[in-house]
């Protein structure tokens, strides 16, 4: 309730008091619990560790104002919850008041999904254990815009975030005036990443080349810290542990890593985690920063990491709407013990200390000083006068601006690709750091990438990291303008070489798939044989001992595959993982069979380097972008989902076009499904393959005279055809 301001206040009478309607009540509470977006984003990374997630990927699109994309492979969403995910204070974590004194979530209020959907557009993609399937819907204003679409997903949950605070025009032109959000994304996942050491964090730019924070799970909180903050923060390290079992006092343990005095910073670094919740403490800061004060230069700032255990319910989380600060029972006599355990490390360690000292480079600063010598004005040289472009010479696109792009027109939906900016400032910071396995610096393998950067054909590579998408031109084809020039693209060509190369990158570092149930290879090799054209001659027989043979094969190096391709096979021959070859891409499922049957067959198992080739071509093959084994039901491939094919083919109706695709007569479900699946796969070709082509492909010379790429308009050509006419 409000009172109601415009009334007088003089002598007159008391002005009205008013309910305000749920949806105002709603965008309030909204706006406090979703502050920027960077506050989503905390909620969302952590709905995703109380998931159980082992692997967290978030992707951002102008600061998380147009995208918040958060990915993890967590237990998922039952389907029965969906309809109730986003209603305030509907929650998994509690269902008593009592329960907030031994919570152990980071969420428990219910709040923060209901309230990105009052100041934002929310769409949820989530599979849990044992779906064939999982499901995709929208959200707004807590509640859902249409009933739960099937569709192919990876284990876990995909929550995105679009257009916050669209509704909110102050709070929006605030942060677009203020600076980029995006670095306090960074900071706040790269103090999980130092936390929680047996996840895998990732957090890029939507449409980056490379991610400003990949950290891979380790049994180490020190290899965390390098992995994210780099060496120069972790050789200036030192561990602390605290612990006060003062019954009187109450009970806390803290362990961490402080930073001696050799470290030199312009600001504290202080990632603070109270029973596993990241929280701030500004007197326990405070408090530290004094104590360092005496040791450390003026304008030089420590760097602390500290995990602080208390009993449950001497913690209060209750008491900020983002869950950022906590109240603890007898926290100043926490914060004097811990300030007196730092102190006394550091005294005990301020014995020596270490400046660094760099060489100056004589040949860079002799040519500085020639070129000030000559007096060379840089933007003399470039401001030349700039020639006009003949008009059939005008590119009409730019490759990161989606007007080109067919469904642009068609769907109003705007790119998933936005402009490149400069992270210098971030990375600066926040170093990104691969963390591959020995495996990675097998010579075979370092062979194989250098024969593709070798065979790089230059042109087309121009082709690929600078053309538009313009749309999908049949089962085979997509369209691409790269200047002037339009061209066709062979996309199983272009994906089965990209997913090779990306087999080899990825060496021994992919993430994995879990299968919801162990697949046996037996079932598996005797499905592909049946299929296989070429065993049609062969008996039942013998096609199950070629099924048994191929079987031991794979048991035998099922070690070996499960190291570098993360393709995992247990003892009793079944197949239970599969490798990432691409973020947000599961392969087709349906060529599974003769994906087992090629690594059995066709992969060169005694000399390393061809077996690497071998099985990364297989996995090329596997997870390229093969058109669905349902025939596309657009246009005239409708007929083929008809219950009366048999009439059709006899040739009755055949003088009534209207009735043959009547309702009645087509299969709804089969038509459905297909519908579902190829709707996918354009989305899939738009917005997963192209992206990640334009970043990581190196097309093959080849591919200049193969087909894969063909030029089938210029505008040059056009005009010339238009001034004749």
């Amino acid at each position: 309730m409000d009172v109601d301001d415009s009334a007088p206040r003089g002598g007159g009478e008391p002005p009205r008091i008013r309910r305000l309607e749920e949806s105002v009540v709603n965008r309030i509470a909204a706006g406090e619990v979703i502050q920027r977006p960077s506050s989503a984003v905390k909620e969302l990374v952590e709905n995703s560790i109380d998931a159980g997630a082992s692997t967290v990927s978030v992707a951002v699109k102008d600061g998380g104002l147009k995208l918040i994309q958060v990915s993890d492979d967590g237990h998922g969403i039952r389907f029965e919850d969906l309809p109730i995910l986003c209603e305030r204070h509907t929650t998994s974590k509690l269902s008593a008041y009592e329960d907030l004194q031994t919570i152990k979530s980071m969420g428990f209020r219910g709040e923060a999904l209901a309230s990105m959907t009052y100041v934002g557009h929310v769409t949820v993609t989530t599979i849990t254990e044992g779906q064939l399937h999982g499901y995709r819907v929208s959200y707004r204003d807590g509640v859902m815009e249409n009933d739960p679409k099937p569709c192919a997903a990876v284990k876990g949950t995909q929550v995105m975030v679009e257009n916050l605070f669209y509704n909110m025009a102050a709070r929006r032109k605030t942060l677009q005036n203020s600076n980029d959000d995006y670095p306090k994304i960074v900071d706040f996942i790269s103090r999980f990443a130092v936390h929680h050491i047996n996840v895998n964090f990732s957090c890029r730019k939507h449409g980056a080349n490379r991610a400003d924070v990949h950290s891979a799970s380790t049994s180490s909180r020190l290899d965390a810290i390098r992995n994210v903050y780099g060496v120069s923060v972790v050789r200036d390290l030192m561990e602390i542990e605290v612990s006060d079992e003062n019954a009187v006092d109450g009970i806390f343990t803290m362990d961490g890593f402080i930073s001696n005095a050799n470290y030199v910073a312009k600001k504290t670094t202080m990632i603070l985690f109270i029973n596993d919740r990241l929280v701030d403490c500004t007197s326990l800061k405070r408090a530290i920063e004094f104590v360092y004060s005496a040791i450390l230069p003026q304008a030089s700032k420590p760097f602390i990491y500290m995990s602080i255990n208390l009993p449950r319910e001497h913690v209060d989380v209750n008491i900020h709407p983002t869950k950022k600060e906590v109240s603890l029972l007898n926290q100043e006599h926490i914060i004097e013990t811990i300030k007196d355990a730092i102190e006394e490390k550091l005294m005990n360690s301020n014995t020596t200390r270490i400046f660094q000292t760099q060489t100056v480079n004589s040949s860079a600063l002799a040519q500085a000083n020639t070129q000030k010598e000559k007096g060379t004005d840089v933007s003399t040289a470039t401001g030349a006068k700039s020639q006009k472009i003949p008009v059939s010479q005008m590119v009409r696109t730019d490759p990161l601006d989606p007007s080109g792009r067919l469904h642009t027109y068609w769907h109003g939906q705007s790119s998933n690709l936005e402009k490149k900016s400069d992270l210098v400032s971030v990375r600066n910071v926040v170093r990104s750091r691969r963390n591959p396995k020995d495996a990675g610096d097998l010579s075979s393998r370092h062979e194989l990438l250098t024969e593709i950067d070798s065979n790089l054909h230059p042109g087309l590579l121009d082709i690929v990291k600078n053309c538009t998408y313009v749309g999908v031109a049949d089962e085979v084809f997509a369209l691409i303008q790269h200047n002037t020039r339009l061209y066709l693209v062979n996309v199983i060509n272009v994906s089965k070489e990209l997913m090779y190369q990306q087999a080899l990158c990825r060496f021994g570092n992919f993430n994995a798939i879990q299968l919801s149930e162990p697949a046996p290879l037996r079932e598996l090799l005797t499905m592909a044989l049946k299929d296989d054209e070429s065993m049609r001659d062969e008996n039942d027989k013998e096609k199950l001992e070629i099924a048994e043979v191929n079987t031991e094969i794979l048991k035998e190096n099922a070690e070996m595959i499960n190291e570098y391709f993360s393709i995992h096979i247990d003892q009793g021959g079944n197949l239970t993982r599969l490798p990432v070859v691409l973020d947000q891409y599961t392969p087709d499922m349906d060529r599974l069979p003769e994906f087992i049957l090629t690594l059995g067959n066709d992969v060169t198992w005694d000399v390393e380097k061809e077996c690497f080739r071998t099985a990364a071509a297989a996995i090329g093959n596997f997870y390229a972008l093969h058109p669905p084994i349902l025939p596309n039901p657009s246009g005239n491939g409708i007929q083929l989902y008809k219950k009366n094919k048999d009439q059709m083919a006899s040739g009755e109706h055949a003088d009534n076009d209207l009735t043959s695709t009547e309702e009645d007569d087509v299969d709804q479900e089969l038509l459905a499904e297909a519908e579902a699946t190829w709707a996918q796969r354009e989305w899939t070709i738009q917005h997963v393959l192209f992206p990640s082509m334009r970043l990581f492909l190196k097309p093959p010379k080849s591919m200049a005279t193969d087909g894969t790429f063909v030029q089938v308009a210029s505008l040059e050509k056009l005009y010339k055809i238009f001034e004749r006419c």
